[in-house]
């Protein structure tokens, strides 16, 4: 039986072709897609290498497209505003592959190839220039480790090394002008001016720094990563989570004048999400994170996990946070290494972790199941914490859908935002799109 039916409007649809039933088929790209999202699949068996997938958004399914290739097994992946570029890494190999997605090809020959595997890159502007931090690049005559590397995505070439001890996280500003770095076990922000770094080895961030280039900037608290709006910066300092020696919190900085403002309090802080004036943080505040039990406001469910992470919004107009210390309203969330958010269009948060304490089992449901994924309902103030186990390693949201892909665990989930449960129909009977192998990223690369 037919799932859909072919109408043709006289002179509307005229010269415009047909749309296939079950597909998104309209102009674009050479596949004719143009609700695409790309996927990571890393895959473990001999007779199969790594891919990037590319899934049909219009209806939640796998395509005929033919998968483009990012080495062996790729994961953390990153697209530029535009979406007219995106990059896979491979840590099988630490090469960072790069993809055209107007011409659906491969940018460059062979990849990029870093001197050690990356957890952080960014591809800021349209133009095929990316960064990757790279804390264990080594730097010739010295004897510290860390960069940010700068990539030719198209000559599949690193142009130049920026040394940055311990560089953990690479973060853009809107016009890729100033890159925010943060490295491990360390009390500042590094502030680069890529483009007037020297190509080869580029050695500003070294003392006597180079201001041209470089700027320390002290006076934080185990910073981990930074939300920018405009020319303001939103810090996360970790805090003791992470090692410091004070509270996690929330600093402004400033991109022009590079003034630090202070640092509003919060429970905890290694990932954030800005929505209007509030700024939604993430964080477990220690490095195990509060008693799930002493969290006793209404909107938290109880769980057997022993500790949990929290959530608080700032009040970006008041600079407060008033859920901080407060027991009664804190929002309970898995624990684990918080570093991925997203909000649906419908105002549905949804907020991973890595490494969390997983309950129950999702094969064999039996009792409390709970994994690294909470999802928060901004409207009412709800919570829920669905029934998965595993890592959340990729968030991707619709402007035109009340869906959300998360990939957990290696599978690729896709969430009803109007129900806060997987979406199920006939394309989707397990609410999962049947990719092989581990999704290690989910992004799209067309806007809808």
């Amino acid at each position: 039986m037919k799932r859909c039916f072919l109408v043709l409007v006289l002179g509307l649809w005229a010269g415009l072709g047909l749309v296939s039933c079950g597909a998104s088929k309209r102009t674009g790209p050479p596949s004719g897609l143009v609700d695409r999202v790309l996927v990571s699949q890393g895959v473990t068996a001999t007779s199969t290498s790594g891919r990037l997938v590319i899934v049909d958004g219009f209806n939640d399914t796998l395509t005929a497209v033919s998968p483009l290739n990012a080495g062996a097994s790729p994961g953390l992946m990153a697209v530029s505003p535009s979406r007219n570029i995106a990059m896979a890494f491979d840590p099988v190999t630490n090469i960072v592959y790069s993809v055209n997605t107007a011409k659906e090809t491969s940018l460059g020959n062979t990849g990029v190839q870093l001197p050690g595997p990356t957890f952080s890159m960014t591809v800021p502007t349209s133009s095929t220039v990316g960064y990757a931090a790279v804390p264990t690049a080594s730097v010739p005559g010295f004897n510290f480790l860390g960069a940010v590397e700068v990539m030719d995505l198209t000559g599949s070439s690193i142009t130049t090394t920026i040394a940055v001890t311990n560089a953990e996280t690479v973060v853009a500003n809107g016009n890729g002008s100033q890159l925010l770095v943060f490295s491990n076990d360390s009390d500042s922000v590094t502030v680069l001016t890529p483009g007037d770094a020297l190509p080869g080895i580029d050695l500003s961030c070294s003392a006597p720094t180079n201001p041209a280039v470089c700027t320390v900037l002290t006076g934080f608290n185990r910073p981990v990563y930074a939300v920018i709006n405009g020319t303001t910066a939103y810090v996360l300092n970790c805090g003791f989570e992470c090692g410091g020696s004070q509270q996690a919190s929330v600093q402004t900085l400033d991109l022009n004048s590079l003034a630090v403002g202070k640092p509003v309090l919060v429970n905890g802080a290694t990932y954030a999400f800005l929505s209007g004036t509030k700024l939604y943080v993430a964080g477990r505040g220690t490095p195990t994170g509060p008693q799930c039990s002493l969290l006793t406001s209404s909107v938290n469910a109880k769980t057997a996990a022993t500790f949990c992470g929290t959530l608080d919004i700032v009040d970006l107009t008041t600079m407060t946070d008033p859920y901080y210390k407060n027991l009664g309203a804190e929002i309970a969330i898995p624990d684990g290494y918080h570093d991925r958010m997203d909000m649906s269009i419908n105002g549905q948060l949804f907020v991973g972790s890595y490494g969390c304490t997983d309950i129950g089992d999702v094969n064999n449901p039996n009792g409390e199941v709970r994994g690294c994924l909470a999802i928060l309902n901004t409207n009412t103030g709800a919570v829920i914490i669905p029934p998965d186990n595993g890592d959340v390693d990729g968030l991707q949201s619709f402007t035109s859908r009340e869906i959300e892909y998360v990939a957990e665990s290696g599978a690729l989930r896709v969430y009803d935002t109007t129900k806060d449960i997987l979406l199920i129909n006939d394309f989707l009977p397990l609410g999962t799109i049947d990719v092989i192998g581990y999704v290690g990223d989910v992004k799209a690369i067309d806007f809808f």
